[in-house]
Parts: C-alpha cells; sequence; structure tokens
C-alpha cells in the first residue's frame, strides 16, 4: 500500500480501543501497538513524519500493510497486546532478551524419596512448584545449596533401588552426604530433611531454624553429641545462607524496585527484589536505547512479570509507567496477586528507587564503552536535528579579530566524534577592512566550498553538517552562499549563553534546538566549539604577534620572512637595526637588502 492508501485506511478505522499490527512487505510482523482509539492511534503514523522520532520513522518507512483487532475494552486490548508481543517479538517492539521461559524448582513429597527437580512450566499434578528463577544455572545453583546444607545425595542413585547395593560414593567419606544409599540410614530422616528444604525454598527460615535448635538440644540432653554437632552444622549453614541465595525473581519478594538508566548508548532496566525490608538480590537487562523511556519501561516491565509468572505485592517504579493500573489488574486476573504500582516521590521508597537507578548507572556505564558513547551521542544528535545522515563528519566555524585587524577564520573537523587534526583549515580573510562577521563567514564558507567543488587536496570531502559560530543570521548567511554554488547541506549555529557556552542549536530559519536537556549533546557541542574557537583565536595571535614584531621590517621592499628573521636574530631588535650602517647590514644580509634597509630607515628619519 501506497502511504495515501496506509493513510486512508487509518482514517476508516473506529474509534474504539484494540490492537494493531504493523507489517512490511513479507507480511512479517514488525511491530504490535495498543489503542484506546484505534483512528486516533494509527492515523498519526501516517501523518507528517517530521514529528516522529528517528526509529519510528525507519518503522513507517518500512510499513506496507497493517491489521487491527477490536477489543471490547481497553483493558482486553491491554492483555491482547502483551500475547501478541510474546508471540510475535516484532522488532519495533522493545523485547527483554531473555524471554524463553524460567524454570522452577519441582518437588513431590508423595514419593518415597522425593527430590528436587528443574521443570520448564508449573503443572497439575500434585507436586509442589517454587519459582520461577532467574536462569537454569541459578536454579541448579539452588538446588546444590538445598544439597549441600541438609547433607542430601547430589549423585545419580535412584532410591530405594540402589540402597545398600553399592559402597557410598566419595561425597559420602568427604561429608558432603549422610550416605543415604547405606541401608542404615531410615528413610524417615531423608524424608524430614525434603520436608526442611522445603520450608527454606518457600522462605520459612525463623520457623525451620527454631525446630533444628530443639532438635539440637533435645540430642545434646540425651548426650548424642554427634547427632547435636550435625544438628549444630546444619543450623549454622541455614543461618549464614538465609534467604539471599534462595529468593526468586518475584515469587518470595514482597517489593521490587524498578531502576532506569541511560547512557549515550545503552539504557539498563534494574529489578531489586526486597523480602522484609532486606535486599535479597538483583536482576538487570542491558538493551539499546530506546526513544522513549517511558514506552519501554512499561514494556519491560509487562513482560518481566508475565514471562516469570510470579509477581510481589509492591512494585516501586522510578517514574510513570502507562497503563499501571490495568497492568494491576492484568496481574490479578493471571496470577492471583495484588500488586501496588506506584511512584514514590518522598521518603523512604524514593530512596528505594533512587537505590535502584544508581545499580542502572553503574551496570550500564560498566557495559558502554567510549566508542559507543561517542556513537550513541553523534545517534542523539542526528535524532534531535532531524539529519538524514548519520553525522561522521561534522564542520566547525569560528570567526576572530580585534577591531576589524587581523581577520582569520578557523575551520575544524569532527569525525566520528572525534577531532582530525589533520583536516583542520585555517584561512585569512582577504580585502576586509572592517569588521564584519557575516561577510566573513560567507568568504570562507565560499573559499572552503570552491575548492571542494574543484576537488582540491584537502578539501575534497563533503560534512554531513556544518556547526557555525553565531545565530540565525550566520547560519542563514552561509546557507544562502552555499545555495549559490548548487550546494545543500544541514547549518545550525552555535548560540552561547552569557557564560559563552553553546546553549542551543538554531537553523537559519531562527528554529532554536535546546541541548542543555541532553548533557551527553551538550557536553559533545560544548568541546566542538570550544576547540574551534581555541584553533581561531591561536591563529590569530599568530598573526598579530608577526604583524607587531615585524612590522616595520615587514614594509621594506626585498625584506621577506626569511631577512626579517636574520636581522632581528643579528641585532636583536629593531632598533638596532634602524641604527646599524650599511656595512654592518651586510653582515646579516645581502648587500642590496642591507642597503634597501638602511636607506628606508634613514628617508624614514
Amino acid at each position: 500500500m501506497t502511504r495515501d492508501e496506509l493513510k486512508q485506511a487509518a482514517n476508516s478505522l473506529p474509534t474504539e480501543p484494540g490492537v494493531y499490527l504493523m507489517k512490511d512487505a513479507s507480511d512479517t510482523v514488525i511491530y504490535v501497538g495498543k489503542a484506546k482509539k484505534l483512528k486516533n492511534r494509527v492515523s498519526q503514523y501516517f501523518q507528517d513524519t517530521a514529528s516522529h522520532t528517528a526509529k519510528t520513522r525507519r518503522m513507517v518507512s518500512l510499513v506496507d500493510h497493517f491489521e487491527t483487532i477490536r477489543a471490547a475494552s481497553e483493558f482486553e486490548a491491554l492483555v491482547l497486546e502483551c500475547s501478541l508481543i510474546k508471540h510475535y517479538m516484532p522488532k519495533y517492539n522493545i523485547l527483554l532478551k531473555d524471554d524463553k521461559g524460567y524454570p522452577y524448582l519441582r518437588l513431590d513429597l508423595r514419593e518415597s524419596y522425593p527430590k528436587i527437580t528443574l521443570a520448564n512450566r508449573v503443572k497439575d499434578d500434585g507436586a509442589t512448584y517454587f519459582g520461577p528463577y532467574g536462569s537454569r544455572g541459578r536454579s541448579q545453583q539452588v538446588i546444590q545449596t538445598i544439597q549441600t546444607v541438609f547433607r542430601l545425595p547430589s549423585c545419580n542413585k535412584k532410591f530405594p533401588r540402589d540402597i545398600g547395593k553399592e559402597r557410598p560414593c566419595l561425597n559420602y567419606h568427604m561429608q558432603q552426604c549422610d550416605g543415604f544409599c547405606r541401608p542404615e540410614m531410615p528413610q524417615m530422616e531423608y524424608r524430614r530433611r525434603m520436608e526442611q528444604a522445603k520450608q527454606l525454598l518457600e522462605g520459612k527460615q525463623k520457623p525451620l531454624c527454631e525446630a533444628l535448635r530443639a532438635q539440637m538440644e533435645e540430642a545434646s540432653e540425651r548426650l548424642d553429641f554427634e547427632y547435636a554437632a550435625q544438628y549444630r552444622d546444619r543450623l549454622r549453614a541455614i543461618e549464614a545462607l538465609g534467604q539471599r541465595q534462595l529468593v526468586t525473581a518475584g515469587s518470595m519478594a514482597d517489593t521490587d524496585v524498578i531502576g532506569w538508566f541511560e547512557t549515550e548508548a545503552k539504557a539498563c532496566f534494574a529489578v531489586l527484589h526486597f523480602i522484609g525490608g532486606n535486599l535479597m538480590d538483583k536482576d538487570y537487562e542491558l538493551l539499546p536505547l530506546p526513544e522513549d523511556r517511558e514506552e519501554a519501561l512499561s514494556s519491560l516491565v509487562k513482560q518481566y512479570y508475565l514471562a516469570r509468572k510470579a509477581a510481589p505485592k509492591r512494585i516501586l517504579l522510578p517514574f510513570a509507567m502507562e497503563d499501571a493500573e490495568l497492568f494491576s489488574q492484568l496481574l490479578q486476573e493471571q496470577l492471583e496477586v495484588k500488586a501496588r504500582i506506584s511512584v514514590p516521590d518522598r521518603g523512604d521508597n524514593k530512596r528505594l528507587t533512587d537505590l535502584a537507578c544508581q545499580n542502572a548507572k553503574e551496570e550500564a556505564e560498566r557495559a558502554t564503552t567510549a566508542a559507543e558513547r561517542l556513537s550513541g551521542t553523534l545517534t542523539l544528535l542526528q535524532g534531535m536535528l532531524c539529519l538524514p545522515e548519520y553525522p561522521r563528519r561534522l564542520e566547525a566555524y569560528d570567526i576572530s579579530n580585534i577591531a576589524g585587524t587581523d581577520i582569520v577564520a578557523s575551520m575544524t573537523v569532527f569525525v566520528n566524534g572525534k577531532p582530525k587534526k589533520s583536516d583542520y583549515k585555517r584561512f585569512k580573510l582577504e580585502n576586509m577592512e572592517d569588521q564584519d562577521d557575516y561577510a566573513s563567514m560567507r568568504q570562507v564558507l565560499c573559499r572552503r566550498f570552491c575548492r571542494y567543488l574543484d576537488g582540491d587536496k584537502g578539501f575534497e570531502e563533503r560534512p554531513d553538517a556544518l556547526l557555525i559560530d553565531g545565530g540565525a543570521v550566520h547560519a542563514q548567511t552561509v546557507k544562502d552562499a552555499l545555495a549559490l554554488m548548487g550546494i545543500e547541506l544541514p547549518i545550525f549555529g552555535m548560540v552561547k549563553d552569557n557564560r559563552h557556552r553553546t546553549r542551543a542549536l538554531v537553523t537559519p530559519e531562527g528554529a532554536e534546538i535546546g541541548i542543555q536537556a541532553v548533557p551527553a549533546v551538550f557536553a559533545f557541542i560544548g568541546r566542538i566549539q570550544e576547540e574551534t574557537h581555541r584553533f581561531a583565536i591561536t591563529y590569530h595571535r599568530q598573526l598579530r604577534s608577526r604583524r607587531v614584531k615585524g612590522s616595520q621590517l615587514d614594509e621594506i621592499p626585498g625584506v621577506g620572512e626569511k631577512r626579517r628573521l636574520a636581522l632581528l636574530k643579528h641585532f636583536k631588535s629593531v632598533t638596532a637595526v634602524k641604527s646599524a650602517s650599511v656595512e654592518e647590514l651586510r653582515e646579516a644580509v645581502p648587500a642590496s637588502t642591507a642597503q634597501a634597509v638602511y636607506e628606508y630607515f634613514h628617508k624614514q628619519g
């Protein structure tokens, strides 16, 4: 379908809640969204795309057709949206990387010798399931911890089939297992320990410790010190273990605190799990920098809890989540958990969200390289300026002079965010008697791009954007000058604040783009502005110093740079040159030059 056909189809949709599926030419679903009013939401995609983010523009450019599913309510649309995103995993939706299901621990105490095993899903088979846990490796660690604490078998023997058939394995001799494969070990002791393991998995550490302490004291009173020592060791292991290694992703936690942080290139979604006010575990997910953090957070929270099929009683967010009330209702219906979702703005809860965001920051910064930061900054800049191309090569220009004398200009070049000093250029303005920044900038850009059109070495590369020191009029002056040469480039003026820092970029038409709200871009443009100004002022000072030091000598016919330096090196000052005889001058320069210098100063006298 053409863009007009898509727009027409969107305008014919009903103003009712539902879900829309954007598809490309191969009929692949590339985006799934929910709408309170289908017509209003879908038609926005095919209106003026200039207002869209770069990611949305890319997605819309690939849309060949779309489908919609009407829903009876906004809640039903939310349920359907979550289901379709999980099914299609669309390219342009924010997705958790690990969304393939999470393992559970299964324990069936009806068996004569029950064992804790891994299970991919909960079945209605009468067994008890714990979890879900974050990964299979993490689940195996929990099983190993249980086996170590209660000295249960970790071998492949099957009970009661293998009892008494072989000698106990090495684990028994290393005192890591009590050897339940021995005939003298009672089955009831095995079951007692499995029931204690179940208590620990359920988070009932306190009553379990009290029971073990009572058993230890009872054994001690009977003078059965060997059993008392075993109970003591088990008690110490459980107390040392606590719940830290056994907490599951949301099933045991009573509070989850969500954190969010963005670097120039990555974002981090972090979840801190709290039990009884104590921090027990952390999950986090790194993802490419999204263009809408509210949409990203909403999508990730939904996927996180629905995929794990578990949620806490309370979820604290760093900022507002779309459809928070509807999602809370969905958790209650699907998981039978009445989760309260809120955004704290003060007190202890606010400090918890700050802690979660700090954790997210640490993970995001640890995973972001310097190159990724620069690339992310340039991508942000491209989106803010609506540049058609990634700004690989940026050129910046500045004019420097004092009272209209020694007017110079600098051109600095930044390639992939780094200064490329070999491409820097400096210009000495010609036929400029008075200070005129607009005329100066016009001359500099004409000279630079005339040489570009001629293919001169060092000028042959075309920049992706120009940054001009000045405001909208400066930018418009450059735009007009380039238009006369048939060159069209994105041009922006660098507008400074009262501290001489670039606070905004401005188009030739006068539209300001604020950059102070985006620290990475603000710092990057500031570095460009400072470097361009430094390069210009350095050249201006060189010319001024040269003019001041050798002004009179430079006016003498036949005295160039080489002769002037020779005279100053020999006589040390212009005053000494003035008072020297022709014979003395010949000691420093050729006879003709010496005669010209002598006659110049004596005629002047």
